[in-house]
């Protein structure tokens, strides 16, 4: 049974439960949430972020590692009332006084035992004698069959209690939503900008019989890989047990480049004219330096950092070599100027661009 509603990005779910969220404790709507995705499409993360941001307490139930009776709790006998009364679990939001998310991850792939005792959380937000506070904000994930994970079909009884969210790995929302923020290597961000394609590989993977994919879960785990993994050929073993190796091996000729000519942080240590044979002469190169500047910026070296930025555009006029001249220099730089900007205006330091002589001339070109 396929998922009939509109797929969008990851972070255009974000901010669909931003405002599910924001609508619940202002008392105007309360609803229970579902997030459809393949494997690795950062549902779990989606989840994680909003509780960050809006401070709440996280409950992350794994519906597939529990028995119903641990959501219902234990029987205990009251002699005094002479009934049967329930110990709720502790898994459960107790506390009326802090938001609270109640995650039920890998709903689709539970037992369908358990499923009836899920649907009083999802409509009534109760589970046996046990309410949720009304401070509790459900949300639900799973995989679906054809995605090639383990998965019942969901019956309507189920789908009835919730609004669906169906993801898709889309590269443009994937960098500026989770891969910028969350400063993966720059070679990762880098190569997924110029082959977005290879941001989610599970569908192509799937038809072909094979068990690795590229997912955005992959290409965060290749990040930390690069970043704690100093020898090569065990890097490079690392990379193609995470991706494939036909992904990999494309992959790791970028890293190779990369690392030989980006040289981000000594561009913001030198000055003037120093920097300019700096400048790596290649595509993946300068995409990766940007992303490097972006990271790297701090609020004492934002005004260099702007300078090395600008220093892009000029490329073409200041350096001999003419692959300058067959590259998009003035898109990279006004993508790389937007990152850096919003990293500027998040945390308090866009006077450096009022003051600086780099960005003035720059923007004077645009408009030239």
């Amino acid at each position: 049974m396929s998922v009939n509603t509109t797929p969008i990005s990851a972070g255009a779910a974000l901010r669909a439960l931003r405002a599910g969220f924001a609508a619940q404790q202002a008392g105007q709507m309360t609803a229970s949430w579902m997030l459809h995705g393949r494997p690795g499409i950062g549902k779990t993360e989606i989840v994680q972020q909003l509780a960050d941001e809006t401070e709440s307490r996280l409950f992350d139930l794994r519906l597939t590692t529990i028995e119903p009776q641990d959501l219902r709790g234990l029987p205990f006998y009251d002699h005094a009332e002479k009934r049967t009364v329930w110990y709720p679990p502790k898994d459960l939001p107790r506390d009326e006084g802090h938001p609270t998310i109640l995650f039920l991850d890998e709903l689709t792939a539970a037992a369908p035992s358990l499923q009836p005792t899920v649907y009083g959380l999802l409509q009534e937000r109760r589970v046996g004698q046990h309410s949720l506070p009304e401070n509790t904000f459900i949300i639900a994930a799973g995989n679906m069959v054809e995605d090639g994970a383990v998965a019942y079909e969901m019956g309507t009884a189920l789908s009835d209690r919730l609004i669906h969210l169906s993801l898709r790995a889309e590269a443009g929302d994937w960098l500026s939503s989770y891969a910028v923020p969350q400063n993966l290597h720059p070679a990762v961000t880098a190569f997924i900008r110029t082959r977005p394609d290879l941001l989610d590989t599970t569908e192509e993977t799937l038809r072909r019989g094979q068990m690795i994919a590229c997912t955005p879960r992959s290409w965060a785990r290749v990040s930390a890989i690069l970043h704690a993994v100093e020898d090569k050929h065990l890097r490079d073993t690392l990379i193609a047990g995470t991706l494939g190796d036909a992904a990999a091996a494309e992959f790791i000729l970028i890293v190779n480049d990369i690392a030989a000519t980006v040289q981000a942080q000594a561009m913001i240590e030198e000055e003037g004219r120093g920097r300019l044979a700096l400048y790596p002469s290649s595509l993946h190169g300068l995409t990766a330096l940007i992303y490097a500047l972006v990271t790297l910026a701090e609020e004492d070296t934002l005004s260099a950092t702007i300078d090395v930025m600008a220093g892009i555009a000029s490329l073409a006029e200041d350096r001999i070599e003419p692959e300058f001249a067959r590259l998009p220099l003035g898109e990279l730089v006004t993508y790389g100027f937007e990152l850096l900007i919003d990293k500027a205006l998040a945390n308090g330091w866009q006077e450096a661009f009022r003051n600086s002589h780099s960005y003035a001339d720059y923007l004077a070109s645009r408009d030239g």
